[in-house]
Order: structure tokens, then sequence, then C-alpha cells
């Protein structure tokens, strides 16, 4: 929500001051509160959310068989064990685990619900930030230091604009999965899924059998990988082993091997579009041609690569009732979608699984000293702090891996560098980047969905080289966070000395 719309008046405003916040209390906010715990334990916090429930994403979307698309070693907490014996969850078990996890921790406790952050203002004068929280219907103003942006990446308000050529003519029902109705029922229903993401990997076999057909209608094909939901090595270790030590191992094996197959991956992408689709001319019915369904036109990782566990995306393709069609849509009639083939797909339902609205900070421009900041303007300092906004920190995972080793990475950057402003009696660092014409603006966040090409203007950017490059890898982040250099693209304010009078 803009902030142009709730100037802060702070007369009358009641005032609650702590040393940090955290905005967001989902994956990436609960485990910020856990390294905010145990590694600045004498600094106060709270954790402001806006909805009345923790899990963000995982407590948002309600479309059927919404799950994890990674293995929940990786994916999970590396602080808090996984303990189902299935790594890939759906995602009412990673909101129970993500529940147990602040609450076992106690950073539960220090979640303020139906706290919605209306605007943001840094004061070089206070050398603090001022927010403006509607607090359950109420304006409130929070004062801190530090300020840790926990809010994931996409608008909860918006989808991606993405225009089907008469989808008002349909009369059928039109489903975006980001709003799914209550108990909606697609029984006996023709339904086609318009897209070839995640969304709509997930949703196909999860419709197939209920619906009376599921066709998925892709424009362009994705990689699509198979997992197992769980790990015969793993159960192995379980029989012998303490749960804390069996969850350490995996995370290890399932962090290391996405890090060791995305680069190769990237760096030989002619080999990573081999190993990923050779297999699945055994895999797929005589009816798909893998060719024409699963030969992208991008390399692996460039885009999320869509995960099917045991194969479920596959063994439903091999059903008389479900199809998936590779073509462009001409228009949408009354009844169905015709194709720019020229065959027209029956439809009673239309899900369109065409992607999300990229909006950093909930679409907020945060404001230093009065003037406002264009964050797609600013670069990115080691992917975490922002050009010219003070003390403040965006835990923002991996878009194109796994999320959450980035986003711990990130967190723990952060706290470095608050380590760092004790040490100097700093009350405030900001990143600073001397602009030279023509110097490289690419986009910090390496991802060439549609989405996040078409919201390239609002995310922050990266020159490609440190210290102000985006989001890498994992090797790339814990090598900057055990050796990087934390002067470097930083300029520290040292705290003024209290006047004796």
């Amino acid at each position: 929500m803009s902030d142009s719309l709730h100037e802060p008046t702070t007369a009358d405003l009641p005032i609650e001051e702590h040393d940090l916040v955290v905005v967001g209390a989902g994956l990436s906010g609960i485990n910020t509160a856990h390294r905010l715990r145990t590694e600045l334990p004498h600094r106060s916090f709270t954790i402001l959310e806006a909805r009345d429930v923790i899990g963000g994403t995982w407590s948002f979307f309600k479309y059927p068989g919404m799950r994890s698309d990674s293995s929940l070693r990786s994916f999970g907490l590396d602080w808090h064990p996984w303990k189902l014996p299935h790594k890939i969850a759906t995602a009412g078990e990673i909101c129970e685990y993500l529940e147990d996890a602040s609450k076992t921790d106690g950073s539960f406790e220090k979640i303020q619900f139906r706290h919605r952050v209306l605007s943001s203002e840094w004061s070089s004068a206070e050398q603090r930030w001022t927010l403006v929280v509607d607090a359950n219907g109420t304006k409130k103003l929070f004062k801190a230091n530090f300020l840790f942006s926990c809010m994931g990446y996409y608008s909860y308000e918006r989808a991606l604009e993405s225009p089907v050529p008469g989808i008002g003519d349909f009369g059928g029902t039109v489903i975006h999965p980001q709003w799914w109705p209550e108990n909606f029922d697609y029984n006996n229903k023709d339904v086609v899924i318009i897209g070839s993401g995640a969304t709509a990997i997930t949703l196909l076999p999860e419709m197939a059998g209920k619906a009376k057909s599921v066709t998925m209608l892709q424009r362009t094909p994705s990689y699509v990988v198979s997992m197992k939901r769980s790990s015969g090595f793993e159960t192995f270790l379980a029989a012998m082993l303490p749960l804390s030590w069996v969850h350490w191992i995996g995370s290890c094996i399932d962090v290391w091997f996405e890090v060791f197959i995305s680069e190769l991956c990237l760096r030989y992408p002619r080999l990573g579009r081999f190993l990923i689709t050779m297999d699945l001319p055994k895999k797929l019915p005589k009816k798909v041609d893998a060719a024409v369904h699963f030969n992208p036109t991008y390399g692996p990782f460039q885009q999320r690569l869509c995960l099917t566990p045991d194969d479920e995306f596959f063994n439903a393709l091999h059903r008389d009732d479900v199809e998936i069609v590779t073509d462009l849509i001409d228009t949408v009639t009354k009844d169905g979608i015709l194709l720019k083939s020229g065959r027209t797909l029956s439809a009673d339902v239309i899900v369109t699984a065409t992607g999300l609205h990229i909006q950093l900070l909930n679409g907020m421009h945060p404001k230093v000293d009065g003037k406002a900041i264009d964050l797609g303007q600013q670069y990115a300092w080691r992917g975490c702090m922002i050009e010219g906004v003070p003390n403040a920190a965006s835990v923002f995972g991996y878009v194109t891996t796994t999320w959450t080793p980035g986003a711990n990475s990130m967190a723990k950057l952060a706290i470095r560098v608050i380590k760092q402003m004790e040490a100097d009696n700093a009350s405030s660092v900001v990143p600073v980047l001397k602009r030279t014409e023509g110097m490289p603006r690419f986009s910090s966040a390496d991802a060439k969905s549609s989405y996040f090409l078409k919201a390239a203007d609002r995310i922050p950017k990266s020159t490609g080289i440190a210290p102000f490059y985006g989001r890498l890898n994992y090797a790339v982040d814990l090598w900057a966070l055990s050796f990087g250099s934390l002067r470097d693209g930083l300029v520290y304010t040292k705290r003024e000395a209290k006047k004796v009078k």
C-alpha cells in the first residue's frame, strides 16, 4: 500500500520503541528473529505481521495441492529439524512447522499480528526509523534503529497483469490461484489451466481424476524434474542418529547438491538440458512429445525448475482425461478457448496461473529525510542492503533455487553489519556507490521468468561486481559472510557523544 495514502500525522499517535524491527512473520521473518535472539540477545526487537497468522506465502495461497517445490531439509530452518519422514511438504505442514519453530525458539511471543506497516521514514537527526503502522485498525508509531524487511517479493493484493484475449466473454468460472475460492467444486468440470510454472505443475495432478478433464495450456514449456518425497538414506540415518543430526546431514546434502547442479547447468546449459530431459521419454505417455512440450527456449536455472514429487505430474499425463497443450491463445469464447492453431479447448473453468506481481516492501517507497527512495533505481549491496537506505536489510532468498539458504545468509550478513556498527560505536550505516557514466545496471534478482522481467524497473540493480551484486548463489554468499569486507561500499556514522553539562 502506498505511503502517500497514509501520510503520518505523528502528533497524537502512541509510540512504541525497539532497537530492531522485523517486518513479516513468514519463513524469512521467523528465521531472522531466531538469528537476532541468538546473536544479538542484548538488542530488543519485535516482529510486525500484517495478517493474523504466520507463514506468509504458505498460509496465504489456498489452491489445491499447494506444496513446497524444494526439500524441507534445504527449504526448512537449519536450527529446527523437519520431523516428518517426507521432504516435500504441503502448505499446511509448512505452517505448522513454522509455528512450532517460532514457539520452540520463543520468537512467537515477539510477533504483533494485524500490524500492517503503512509508511517508513529514516531520520538522520534521530538516527532511527519511524514506521506508521495500522495496528488492528488504529494507527501507531514504531521507532527503531534498524529495520529488517522480510515481506517477500510479491503483492498479496494484485497478480501479474497478463491479459488473455476475450476472457471477459467466458461464460464459466475464471480463477487466479492467488485468490482460490474456498471449497470451490470443480468435480465433473472441464478445466483449462493457463500457465507452465510451479503452480500449474502442482494443480494438474491434484485436479486430475476429480475434474471431468484437465488441460494445461502453455505458451512456452518449462523444465520439470522429479524428486522422491522421502529419502531411504535419511530413513537409515534416522534409525541410528538423533533427528537434529539427520536434519543437518540432509540439509548439507540437499543444499550443496543444488549449488553444484545449478552452477553446472548455468555454465554448461546444453549438458544441463540433457541431464534434465534424458529420462522424459520413459516417463511420458506416447501421446506427449517431449521435444514439443518439455523443451524450453532458455537454459536450466535461468528460471526456476518445476518440481514434481514421485513423478506425479508425469503420471497424471497418462490419464485419458488429462492433456498438455503448447500453443498460443487466439481468443476465449463463451465455452472455451480458441487457439492460434485453430483448435478449440472446451472449458467450464479457466485457471490463470500466469504469475505474480513483483512488489518489494509491500509497494512502499521508504523515505530518507523526507525524500522517497525508488528501490528500482538503487543498487543492492551484497544483495542485502539498498544504496542510500540506512540501517535496513532486505532479507531476500534465491528465486531460481531454494529460497531459504539465501534468506538465511542475508539475515546473518545484516547481523554482522550491526555487530560492526557496535564495534565502531556507529549509530548508522548506509551503502554508498559512486555513480559513473555507463556503469552496468543488471537486475539484482537474475531470473528470466516473465514476471521478473516485467518487474525490472521495480527491482534493485547490480553492477555484477562486489560488493554491489545481487542474489547469486550460496557459495558466494557464504564467502561474503565469512570474508567479505564490511567497509567496502558502506559508510558508517559515529554515534554522537552525549554532552556533559
